[in-house]
């Protein structure tokens, strides 16, 4: 069995330090009002900042506080989904059910922590692994 419990640990460290960031900005949603390019406004339609360059304002808005934290809620559920199994995901897992499950969810985890692969916590065993998968035996078969 597999103790994957530190890669579980260090992704749900990332998303708290992202959760913390985006509530410090206000968790609210922004938005870019058309008639006014370059800017970005908060939920109250107030400024929220200034941005002149071309293309920058609609991807920051993307990026708003409360979509940051709706993505660290739904990754939650991926992480909790997988705690329940990640002692199945292996490098040679069984091949059933439940197993193809955890490796499924591990490989998701994995690229979860690779995003964070500059952070000094960072472990290269947690790079996303590709495992064979289908019927034992001789590969002409």
């Amino acid at each position: 069995m597999a103790d994957n419990s530190d890669l579980l640990a260090f992704v749900r460290a990332r998303l708290a330090d992202e959760e913390r960031v985006a509530q410090e900005a206000g968790g609210d949603g922004w938005r870019c009002p058309a008639e006014v390019p370059g800017e970005v406004h908060d939920r109250t339609g107030g400024i929220a900042f200034v941005v002149r360059s071309r293309g920058y304002d609609r991807h920051i808005a993307l990026q708003d506080p409360a979509r940051t934290l709706q993505r660290i809620e739904t990754n939650r559920v991926l992480l909790d989904e997988y705690e329940e199994i990640a002692s199945l995901d292996t490098d040679r897992p069984r091949q059933d059910f439940s197993s193809g499950r955890a490796v499924g969810l591990g490989f998701v985890v994995r690229q979860m922590a690779a995003e964070h692969a500059g952070h000094p916590d960072y472990r290269v065993k947690w790079l996303p692994r590709f495992s064979h998968w289908g019927p034992s035996g001789d590969p002409e078969d």
